[in-house]
């Protein structure tokens, strides 16, 4: 890689701006992703401890929903604090701390052993977990200009669909270990999860700078091309007091706007694999199953950003996919064969995750400073009620029809009134 040092030759306004964002990606992106997979297998990786783990605690369907849901109760009671705290002691000391405290919990919950011990480690790992990704989403506003930035948080919810992707393989193959060295399948779950996140935090504390300002693979002409462009898009945004960016009502409505796509996004991943379990495949096939539409995921992330780039129009890449991923969750409860509701299921994931960058750049657009971290945190906060609500109501969907796939029409509406919601307000949101 070429020098950092003040002594490169200037070069063309174009190049720099064009070399500083490739320096950046390759530099900060590769460890967001990694940070946000291992956090999402922590989170995730309840769906297959599941499998062992509600009889050996004694718990219902609808008990294990409850339990799987406080994550979010407590994650969203701590989201705007932490991400406050964030904005104001720098991202690399406080996602130390984020991920080093969701590392112990996992750990501790491998030895779970009632389920009250269940539901309260539950809501600490939300406890822990606050912050981050609302954080991240403040951190690539000091990063990228508002043109790159939903290409920047496509890359970075990719990690979501490998973490995904990852996890189900990792978990059916965990829960083989069943009995070895006198532990459950389920206890090697979230052991084998925690390590990761624990060997990350001094990673974090070396690799992460506090700002752009501090990033020694920076050249100072390419630190000043990102501050003044950055500088040039703030004039009409929001600097002040974060607790008036809370009523604001642009950021109220994308609130409401966005608990759909959670809903939808963790409606369909807590229960995909209790679906394909009901195709009659084994833990072991049902992993490597359960990998395929988290891979179609991130061909979404991927593909859409960068024909957006190429496209006018903001508005329909966030709409059209909530509508297309509804329908296709309706196909899961229509068509009679297991391959084609597989398929369904596999486009319905990647419609729900691809129009996310695009919305996550709306709030950017009004927002900086305090009040930007603020902002990300409340509609991320509210929007994963859809989380909580994923796994209360539809467990207990499952419960009244007896049916796998009944619940899927509850996510399907949900998300289309989100993608409504969405196409009716967006026009208040300013455009730069």
């Amino acid at each position: 890689m070429a020098s950092c040092s003040s002594s490169e030759p200037p070069a063309p306004l174009e190049d720099i701006g064009r070399i500083t964002l490739r320096r950046i990606t390759w530099r900060l992106m590769p460890l967001l992703c990694l940070l946000y997979l291992v956090a999402y297998i922590d989170r995730q990786n309840v769906a297959f401890a599941k499998l062992q783990m509600v009889g050996d605690l004694g718990l219902s369907e609808a008990a294990y929903g409850l339990g799987s849901a406080l994550f979010f109760l407590g994650y969203c009671i701590f989201e705007i604090p932490s991400n406050l705290i964030l904005e104001r002691v720098g991202p690399r000391l406080w996602f130390a701390r984020i991920i080093g405290a969701w590392g112990l919990v996992t750990l501790a919950l491998a030895f779970a052993w009632t389920p009250a011990s269940f539901y309260a480690l539950r809501f600490l790992l939300g406890v822990a977990e606050a912050g981050f990704f609302p954080g991240v989403l403040y951190l690539l506003t000091l990063w990228f200009p508002q043109a790159q930035r939903a290409r920047a948080i496509g890359l970075f919810l990719i990690a979501s669909t490998f973490a995904n992707a990852v996890g189900a393989g990792l978990g059916g193959l965990l829960l083989e270990l069943d009995g070895v060295g006198g532990l459950r399948g389920w206890q090697w779950v979230f052991i084998a999860t925690a390590v990761p996140a624990l060997l990350q935090v001094p990673l974090v504390l070396t690799r992460l700078p506090r700002r752009p300002e501090d990033a020694p693979w920076l050249t100072g002409q390419q630190k000043a091309w990102l501050a003044s462009t950055l500088a040039a898009e703030g004039g009409s945004r929001d600097h002040g007091n974060p607790l008036r960016a809370l009523g604001d009502r642009r950021v109220i409505v994308l609130c409401l706007a966005f608990v759909g796509f959670p809903l939808a996004a963790y409606g369909l991943s807590y229960w995909l694999p209790t679906i394909v379990r009901g195709f009659g495949v084994g833990d072991a096939t049902n992993g490597l199953l359960n990998m395929i539409p988290w891979i179609v995921v991130a061909a979404a992330l991927w593909g859409l950003p960068a024909l957006a780039a190429r496209s006018s129009g903001f508005r329909r890449f966030i709409v059209a996919p909530a509508f297309l991923g509804a329908f296709c969750l309706v196909m899961t409860t229509v068509v009679p064969w297991p391959a084609l509701q597989f398929a369904a299921l596999c486009v319905a994931a990647a419609a729900i995750f691809a129009g996310q960058p695009f919305f996550w750049v709306l709030p950017g657009r009004f927002l900086s400073g305090a009040a930007a971290a603020a902002g990300f945190a409340a509609i991320n906060s509210v929007g994963n009620l859809g989380g909580f609500l994923a796994q209360t109501i539809v467990p207990r969907i499952h419960d009244a029809t007896g049916s796998d796939l009944a619940p899927m029409l509850f996510l399907a509406t949900m998300l289309a009134l989100s993608g409504t919601a969405i196409f009716l307000t967006v026009r208040l949101i300013p455009r730069s």
